[in-house]
């Protein structure tokens, strides 16, 4: 789901000359320079009955994400963005615009660009989007704690699950989870 999110976004980024590329770029990067805990509390805030989000989500009939499965998803995919945008939009970046002008000439629509030349030439960019993400969600917990809380069989991660045995001196228990 990351990876469908990031890369038209890493790919508008990679190519746009626009005067909103640096702040988006800046939101999309925040993530990376605030502490998850940090980060979990303002989305604890934003999703919850009185935030911007949690107040839209609840006149749609949808309820408010924090403490829920989706919660846990939407924190996730806002933490971990920067992982996988990155890597591609640098992945877009290093392709350049002679191949695409080249199919241009021969007559490739836009569409036909992206998926024949782009996709392929950014394989690299979404292997390495790829395993950073997977990492950083595996190990995420500040988030996931401020977000989902502790919440067993609702909200309750492989990583709290292990701090759990953990923290109760019972390591072979954590051990046996990961």
């Amino acid at each position: 789901m990351l990876l469908i999110i990031a890369t038209p976004l890493a790919w508008w980024l990679s190519q746009t000359r626009h005067w909103s590329k640096q702040a988006i770029a800046a939101i999309v990067a925040l993530p990376l320079v605030l502490p998850p805990t940090v980060l979990g509390f303002y989305l604890l805030i934003t999703l919850g009955p009185n935030g911007v989000i949690g107040q839209l989500t609840e006149r749609l009939g949808l309820g408010t994400l924090p403490f829920t499965f989706a919660g846990l998803v939407v924190g996730s995919l806002i933490y971990s963005l920067p992982f996988a945008v990155q890597p591609l939009q640098n992945a877009f970046a290093n392709i350049g615009n002679r191949p695409l002008e080249v199919a241009a000439t021969l007559g490739a629509s836009p569409f036909d660009r992206f998926f024949s030349i782009v996709l392929p030439l950014a394989k690299p960019g979404f292997l390495t989007a790829s395993v950073l993400t997977f990492a950083h969600t595996i190990g995420e917990f500040g988030v996931v704690l401020m977000l989902g809380g502790n919440i067993p069989g609702k909200t309750k991660v492989l990583s709290i699950a292990i701090y759990d045995h953990v923290e109760t001196l019972q390591y072979a228990q954590a051990h046996r989870l990961r």
